[in-house]
């Protein structure tokens, strides 16, 4: 059974910063991705930041140069440093997984709620 924990949300004012976990069970990073996902009222759920089996990180382009995904293989757990931070990056950021050849993501946490005060 695979289980992912999200916390670390809050609230904070502009041009701050919040470190999100993920701390996964039954799954290990080996062979498989991890994302940060976000999803604000009204709008759809879009994709914030990877990081692959290997390492490798991908960012939205909202969020270059402001946010860092980066994990701990020892604790099994998945952040994402969320530095100057704005009103518009509101919403409820969810980490999911799926294996490295895979589409779609298929496990999912309960979500953190973050919001931005201007």
């Amino acid at each position: 059974q695979v289980r992912l924990v999200e916390s670390g949300g809050g609230l904070v004012q502009a041009g701050g910063s919040l470190r999100l976990s993920c701390a996964a069970s039954g799954r290990t990073f080996g062979d498989y991705t991890m994302g940060w996902f976000r999803q604000a009222p009204g709008k759809q759920r879009e994709l914030v930041a990877t990081i692959s089996s290997g390492g490798s990180t991908s960012y939205a382009d909202s969020v270059k140069g402001r946010f860092t995904i980066s994990r701990d293989s020892a604790r099994n757990t998945v952040y994402l440093r969320m530095n100057s931070l704005k009103p518009e990056n509101t919403a409820v950021y969810y980490c999911a997984t799926r294996h490295f050849t895979a589409l779609q993501y298929d496990y999912w946490g309960q979500g953190t709620q973050v919001t931005v005060s201007s």
